[in-house]
């Protein structure tokens, strides 16, 4: 999205990648993101969602595909624990963004087949839903190209001093912009290591009994389960239903791990089933995706210049929740690329020493 906004201002753009777009290593290479309004207290990445959403359906139609589908968001708020979703509700109604509070009754009444033990209360968006990833990526790549883009496919690196480099070869241009995910600790280990720590995604997805609706997404909508914690998407087009542990205990080798769901995740994932959707105990797994992602300790993302090279932008951090920002986080890096701003000071490097992960497992 930064690629193609810069090239939309008139610039010559040339994008590196290792793989071609879309693959299966990438972050954003799954079927399909959560993209909902509701972030706590912060009113900017709850301005910024909501600005998102709008231009994924704006592209959808640019673009004639289909690339948002609404299908209202539930938070589940965790008796005892629920700060999070108590700061949410009146940020939402402060800037109009539509939202409910569900107490545990009402939430049986609306989906049945769900089991809200130990829920407080459940907070609904109904302008909540899920952009297709993968199928965003290589749109926007292909309208990139078409818009006289260039591609290269090579793998970048960084030089002993932090410079990027393709195919050990510097890289020379008036500005670079690095954007690729969970690579960056360890292109650059020396500037961000103690800012970025990489870990695996394991996700799964189910196979809803037979003949029954109830997890399609016209009935269910997108959740995330702060008390487990888990998250998901419904049944879509054939997709199964999605459920995701978020749990951040596993590394990963970028370069040599395989992407095969681990007998660990299973059992964990068949164990918050039985505790939250106990119809799908014993239906069989039909697909499995293991992606990384990269968390900064704050949680917020980072967008700053390479404080040895001014020349250089840094963007990323927080990608478990930053692809559902999309076309907003391209447009906001684009500009920091072009001098026309610098970076919030949330996201830069010098207010990032010893803030602690924030507690909510699913990002921000």
């Amino acid at each position: 999205m930064t690629a193609l906004e810069l090239r939309r201002a008139g610039h010559r753009v040339t994008l590196y990648d290792g793989w071609e777009p879309g693959h299966s290593r990438a972050a954003s290479s799954g079927t399909h993101r959560v993209i909902r309004a509701a972030h706590g207290s912060d009113e900017l990445y709850t301005r910024w969602a909501r600005e998102s959403r709008l231009r994924w359906l704006e592209l959808e139609q640019a673009w004639d595909v289909e690339l948002y589908r609404e299908t209202g968001g539930l938070i589940l708020a965790e008796e005892g624990r629920s700060e999070w979703e108590e700061a949410a509700i009146p940020t939402l109604a402060r800037l109009g963004v539509p939202a409910m509070r569900l107490s545990p009754d009402e939430l049986r009444l609306r989906w049945p087949h769900i089991d809200f033990q130990r829920v407080a209360f459940g907070l609904y968006e109904p302008e909540a839903g899920f952009v297709w990833s993968r199928r965003a990526v290589v749109t926007g790549f292909k309208t990139f190209m078409a818009g006289g883009g260039e591609f290269v496919r090579a793998r970048p690196t960084t030089t002993p001093d932090e410079r990027l480099a393709i195919e050990g070869s510097p890289l020379v241009a008036d500005r670079i912009v690095v954007a690729t995910g969970a690579w960056m600790a360890e292109m650059f280990r020396r500037t961000l290591g103690r800012f970025l720590r990489v870990v695996r995604q394991d996700v799964i997805y189910t196979s809803p009994p037979e003949g029954n609706t109830a997890y399609d997404a016209d009935n269910h909508p997108v959740w995330i389960d702060h008390g487990y914690p888990g998250y998901g998407v419904p049944a879509v087009d054939g997709h199964g239903f999605k459920a995701v542990i978020a749990w951040h205990e596993s590394d990963i080798d970028l370069d040599s791990d395989d992407r095969v769901v681990d007998r660990t995740t299973l059992a964990r994932s068949r164990q918050y089933l039985a505790h939250r959707f106990p119809e799908l105990v014993g239906q069989p797994i039909t697909d499995q995706k293991v992606c990384q992602i990269v968390m900064t300790p704050d949680s917020h993302f980072l967008f700053d210049t390479h404080p040895e090279h001014d020349d250089m932008v840094l963007a990323g951090g927080g990608s478990g929740s930053i692809f559902k920002h999309g076309p907003v986080v391209g447009e906001y890096v684009a500009g920091i690329a072009q001098g026309l701003f610098g970076p919030d000071p949330r996201f830069t490097l010098a207010n990032r020493t010893s803030l602690p992960l924030e507690s909510s497992p699913t990002g921000r």
